[in-house]
C-alpha cells in the first residue's frame, strides 16, 4: 500500500476534514487537546472537504474547522513551510474566528471560546524540546490565568518528534506518529491498527481510495510546496551570503584599504562556500594585489571545472 502525506493540507482535510471524518477528527482532538481524555463526545465540522475541484492552489484546501464541546470552536492548520510572519499569522486567524462569531447589534456574552491547533513541520520554539505547547493569558508576574479561557493556542511540532513504532505509548503518540510518517509506511503498524479511528485514517490516505481528480490534485499540490520550499531555502542561502558578502568586504576595507567596484563585483560572484575561503584568506593578505591574484585564482578554478 501507499500512503499521501497527512503533512499536506490538501490530505490533511480529506483524512480529517471529510464529512465521514468526523470520529477521527474527535479522537485527534481528544488526544491532543484533552491528553486522551473523551471529552469531545461529538462535534461538527464547518466547510467539510469535498472531492469537487477549486480553481487556484494556494486556498484550495482551507484549514478544518469543528464546533465541539460547549459550542467552542476549533481551527486546525497544518504548516509545511516557515514562512515570514507565521507566528502573527497564526494569532490573527485565532482572533479573527473569535470576532466574527458575532453579528451586528450581539452582545459580546455570545462570544465562545476557540482553539487554534498548529502542527508544524518545522520547529517554531528553539529552546524547548516539548512537542505539544500550549499557551493561555495569564498575568506577567503572577502567572495566573485571565478570566476564561477565550483564546487557546496549541502548537505541534513535528521535527521534535523522534519516538519509534515500539516507543509509542499515548493516543497522542500514535496520531503525531500517524502525521509525520504515514507516506513512509507500506502497512498500517499492529500498534496503531488497534485504534479504530487511526485505522480508519489510514483507509482515507490510502492513494487506492482516491479518484483520478483527487491523485492529480494531490500531485500538484506537492509540486507546489516543493517549489515553495525551494522559494524559502533559496531565500535563506542568499540571505546568509549576503551577511557573509557584508563581513569580508568590511574586512578586506580594513586589511587592503577601499575595494573597487569592479572587485566589489567579482567578489559578489563568489558562492557562499568562496566567501567562506576568502574570510579565511584575507588574514594573509598585505596589499590589493594580493585579493586581486586570489580572486584570479578562484576564477582559474573554477573555469577548469566547468
Amino acid at each position: 500500500m501507499r500512503f499521501i502525506s497527512p503533512k499536506t493540507d490538501f490530505a490533511f482535510k480529506k483524512i480529517f476534514g471529510s464529512t465521514n471524518s468526523k470520529d477521527i477528527l474527535i479522537s485527534f482532538l481528544n488526544a491532543i487537546i484533552y491528553r486522551g481524555q473523551p471529552t469531545i463526545e461529538d462535534l461538527e465540522i464547518i466547510n467539510p472537504y469535498s472531492a469537487s475541484r477549486v480553481t487556484g492552489l494556494k486556498d484550495t484546501y482551507l484549514d478544518v474547522k469543528a464546533k465541539i464541546t460547549d459550542n467552542q470552536t476549533v481551527i486546525i492548520e497544518m504548516q509545511v513551510l516557515n514562512v515570514e510572519a507565521f507566528e502573527k499569522r497564526v494569532l490573527y486567524n485565532a482572533a479573527k474566528t473569535y470576532s466574527t462569531q458575532l453579528k451586528s447589534g450581539e452582545g459580546y456574552f455570545k462570544l465562545k471560546p476557540v482553539i487554534a491547533l498548529t502542527i508544524t513541520d518545522f520547529e517554531m520554539f528553539k529552546n524547548r524540546d516539548r512537542v505539544i505547547s500550549h499557551f493561555v493569558f495569564k498575568e506577567n508576574e503572577d502567572l495566573f490565568d485571565y478570566p476564561n479561557h477565550e483564546l487557546e493556542l496549541y502548537f505541534i511540532e513535528l521535527p521534535k518528534f523522534t519516538k519509534e513504532l515500539n516507543k509509542l505509548e499515548s493516543l497522542a503518540d500514535k496520531w503525531i506518529y500517524f502525521l509525520k510518517n504515514t507516506n513512509q509506511l507500506e502497512t498500517v503498524p499492529d500498534t496503531m491498527g488497534t485504534v479504530p479511528e487511526i485505522q480508519k485514517a489510514f483507509t482515507i490516505a490510502n492513494e487506492a481510495n482516491l479518484s483520478l481528480e483527487e491523485l492529480d490534485d494531490l500531485e500538484k499540490r506537492v509540486m507546489f510546496l516543493e517549489d515553495q520550499r525551494g522559494a524559502v531555502i533559496k531565500g535563506i542561502q542568499e540571505g546568509i551570503k549576503e551577511g557573509q558578502l557584508k563581513l569580508v568586504l568590511r574586512l578586506l576595507e580594513r586589511r587592503v584599504g577601499e575595494i573597487s567596484p569592479d572587485i566589489q563585483s567579482r567578489i559578489r560572484r563568489l558562492s557562499i562556500v568562496q566567501l567562506e575561503n576568502l574570510g579565511e584568506a584575507v588574514l594573509d593578505f598585505t596589499s590589493a594585489s594580493d585579493l586581486t591574484a586570489w580572486l584570479q585564482g578562484q576564477e582559474n578554478r573554477s573555469r577548469s571545472n566547468s
